[in-house]
């Protein structure tokens, strides 16, 4: 499913990349957007021959950006989002796909958050963690810092599986 969100978005963004920095800036916006997060980037990245380290760089930045706005005021947000008639069953649908992924976080707070941010799998990632951390009132800084080391740890699973697996397959 990511890899065909991925082709999906170098097919919308096609005219960008033979701009100055326009690989970088794909990837860099896949990166930020929800499902396909620095996993999708560095696929994205691989499949545009990008340098690992570069995109590495970009995809990290991109992933960690939107996760201080998600832990701060997504909670208020939501709250607010949900007393307008158009809104508040898209809203109350994302909050319980979250706190049906709670358990995995809740016990262990820190290292749960850690672990399903930075254990690539469908349904985890950045912005979910830090979504589920922001309802079950977990400590901000906390989850902050488990966020960036699960970023990183996903970070490093993509890279060697983007551009060692997945160019051993594709070519």
């Amino acid at each position: 499913m990511a890899e065909n969100l991925v082709h999906s978005f170098l097919d919308l963004f096609s005219g960008m990349i033979g701009m100055p920095f326009g690989k970088e800036i794909i990837i860099f916006i896949i990166s930020m957007m929800p499902i396909l997060e620095l996993r999708g980037g560095l696929i994205a990245a691989s499949l545009l021959n990008m340098n690992p380290i570069v995109s590495f760089i970009v995809c990290f930045i991109g992933n960690l950006l939107p996760i201080p706005f998600i832990l701060w005021f997504i909670t208020p947000l939501f709250d607010r989002l949900k007393r307008t008639k158009h809104l508040s069953k898209w809203v109350t649908k994302i909050e319980n796909k979250a706190i049906s992924k709670k358990e995995q976080i809740e016990k262990r707070e820190f290292w749960g958050l850690l672990l399903f941010v930075g254990i690539p799998l469908p349904g985890t990632g950045a912005w979910t963690g830090s979504l589920i951390a922001s309802i079950i009132g977990m400590n901000k800084k906390k989850s902050l810092f488990a966020s960036f080391l699960g970023v990183t740890m996903a970070g490093i699973i993509m890279l060697v599986l983007s551009f060692g697996l997945l160019k051993g397959i594709i070519g």
